[in-house]
């Protein structure tokens, strides 16, 4: 995660990010039901148990507090404190228990205590590793923080198919009745496969129109990469499940310690 981008890009969308949603407490049930039927069948020895699971990208909870209902023991944890700070609350006014804490990536091993038998970073966070470096570093922590036989599920942008057209901005998505909209612009980095994405959430308010932009940098990670970096930690069983099969609206791997 190149130095600052990543962590200054979530603290200031932390009291906005659900802007970019329709309805952000809709989709956190969404992705709660979604996630406890997918890990479930990707873990069948569980079945409704109680699973614990590390959420190490959980931003302002979108999956964890979902999942939080679902019979798992959450730990939840970001780079971003803000992220986090909201997190907590949304948990509050939602009554659910996770632990939560701030953690990089790359240092998971010092930052996270313990073992868990689901790590889940679902969309988009791992192409934040800019560098093979880091990307091989996480996921050797990736590989520390799971229980033996425990199963890893991670989500990111189909970049197979982005990188073929280096698309320049994603449609706009306009809400409530028109007097909210959310778009991102990308601006890639000549000869490379890094681009900085810049989101803008543009609201009337009062009866003007406020445009707030954030910018951060990503990877356009190719699945074979992620594959290879999961290989390299000693990752087994490696399977990538698109959304035609899943159901998600990202690619999704699994692979298991």
């Amino acid at each position: 995660m190149e130095k600052n981008t990543s962590l200054d890009f979530y603290d200031e969308l932390s009291e906005n990010y659900h802007l970019i949603f329709h309805d952000w407490y809709q989709a956190v049930q969404w992705q709660g039901n979604f996630f406890n039927g997918f890990i479930r069948s990707h873990y069948p020895r569980k079945d409704e148990e109680e699973i614990k699971l590390l959420d190490a990208s959980c931003g302002i909870g979108t999956q964890s507090l979902g999942l939080a209902q679902h019979e798992f023991e959450v730990t939840a944890t970001d780079l971003s404190p803000r992220s986090i700070e909201r997190a907590k609350r949304e948990a509050e006014k939602l009554g659910v228990q996770i632990s939560f804490g701030t953690a990089d990536f790359r240092t998971l091993d010092v930052d996270v205590p313990g073992q868990f038998e689901v790590f889940l970073s679902a969309d988009n966070a791992v192409p934040h590793l800019l560098t093979d470096a880091d990307l091989e570093k996480a996921c050797r922590n990736f590989y520390d923080k799971l229980e033996s036989d425990g199963l890893l599920v991670i989500s990111i942008r189909d970049y197979d198919h982005e990188i073929l057209k280096k698309q320049r901005a994603t449609l706009p998505r306009v809400m409530d009745g028109g007097k909210r909209i959310a778009f991102q612009v990308w601006d890639w980095a000549e000869g490379t496969n890094a681009y900085i994405t810049n989101q803008f959430i543009m609201q009337e308010i009062d009866g003007e129109w406020q445009t707030k932009v954030n910018k951060t940098t990503y990877r356009a990670l190719l699945r074979e990469e992620l594959s290879e970096a999961l290989r390299s930690a000693r990752f087994q069983d490696i399977r990538w499940h698109m959304p035609a099969e899943s159901g998600y609206y990202q690619p999704i791997v699994t692979a298991r310690k």
